[in-house]
């Protein structure tokens, strides 16, 4: 019978030496740093490792070695990627977005906001920046994006995720096409309301209007209440505005306490989301490239190349340098079958080595990478 520990005595004695020449190995990629520092080379040289992944490959002796040996120095090359760019991030001093204190906040400020008067955005912009400044709405995520990049207003205020149904996929893919940058974010609890009009009952209600995701939100009160059909409105307050617009007493809104105030409409029944938790992040964007100097949360997007083990090699960066991923997103590229854009939210701040060190190497690694902005919860 074979002796165990013996066997693993052996084992030991193989791992030392791995040890001792994983080392070795990385004092080398120190020179190779060096070299790639002093001439302006890329880190990752694609064709060199897939060459040496076959000659190594060739070295093993059966099929189930051969992926070994490929999984184990694929996985040696990319620690050795990310000792380098460590050493290269050292030397890159200039910062992607500029250092401010504080977001500029005099009587000067214009803010604009999704929705219209009584919508959670509009109760979010407030608790941000306060009541003393000069605010405007508009109707659509697209016209915010538009207004900022065209100077109209300092900031503007969109939701981009709730706890119950998730991201705001138009929100994403807009950050895309827009050079516009997210500088702050803010939580608003939501309770969701069925709003009608003053003389309205409960049994009278037959439409309910309301954003997609309040519908959503709410899926199991209106599943309850078979008779209320449920209708699509571009946000939670036009529905409300809709109803006393309208004044139709069959006519009922998804909204909140405030736009039932807004618009002077009966609350038929309080808290009809399913989630108790329910809450919905908003961003704060600007046309200006800053971020405050205590941020403390980043997000990215990028493309990866279409093949096995892109994403992973990707998200390795966060690891290696124990910076925690707190979202992943994916949207699919226009005209591309089944190709994704990766969107990735992370705590940290620009000026953070660990930062500098994971953006260099995704910056590297992937195609079209972009920081969405650095910023801080309030």
């Amino acid at each position: 019978m074979i002796d165990l520990q013996q066997s693993r005595n052996e084992i030991d004695r193989i791992d030392k030496q791995i040890v001792a020449l994983f080392e070795e190995r990385m004092k080398i990629a120190n020179d190779v740093a060096e070299y790639k520092i002093k001439t302006g080379k890329k880190v990752l040289d694609k064709e060199r490792e897939n060459e040496k992944l076959r000659v190594l490959q060739a070295m093993a002796s059966n099929d189930f070695n051969k992926h070994g040996i490929a999984e184990l120095f694929t996985q040696i090359m990319s620690m050795s990627r990310k000792y380098q760019y460590g050493l290269m991030s050292s030397y890159k001093h200039e910062l992607p977005l500029k250092e401010i204190d504080s977001l500029h906040t005099d009587e000067k400020l214009k803010v604009v906001c999704f929705g219209v008067k009584g919508s959670y955005t509009e109760q979010a912009m407030e608790e941000y920046f306060g009541t003393d400044i000069e605010s405007f709405h508009a109707p659509t995520f697209k016209e915010i994006m538009e207004v900022i990049k065209g100077g109209k207003a300092d900031y503007g205020v969109l939701p981009i995720e709730n706890t119950s149904t998730g991201g705001i996929t138009d929100i994403y893919d807009l950050l895309v096409e827009y050079d516009n940058y997210i500088v702050g974010e803010h939580v608003v609890k939501v309770q969701q309301a069925l709003l009608g009009l003053p003389e309205a009952k409960l049994e009278d209600i037959k439409n309910v209007y309301s954003h997609p995701q309040a519908l959503m939100q709410c899926s199991k009160f209106l599943s309850n209440h078979p008779n209320m059909n449920p209708i699509e409105c571009i946000s939670t307050s036009d529905s409300a505005k809709k109803v006393f617009e309208d004044q139709d007493i069959t006519q009922g809104a998804i909204a909140s306490l405030r736009a039932a105030k807004c618009y002077n409409l009966k609350v038929l029944k309080e808290s009809i989301n399913h989630e108790n938790t329910n809450s919905t992040r908003f961003i704060i964007i600007t046309k200006k490239k800053e971020f405050i100097k205590d941020a403390n949360k980043i997000s990215i997007c990028f493309e990866l190349p279409h093949e096995s083990g892109s994403l992973y090699n990707m998200l390795s960066h966060f690891i290696y340098n124990n910076l925690n991923m707190t979202k992943i997103e994916s949207r699919p590229l226009e005209g591309r079958t089944f190709e994704y854009r990766f969107f990735v939210d992370f705590t940290g701040n620009l000026k953070d080595p660990s930062v500098k060190n994971a953006l260099l190497g995704i910056g590297e690694e992937a195609i079209g990478c972009r920081i969405l902005g650095n910023y801080k919860t309030v």
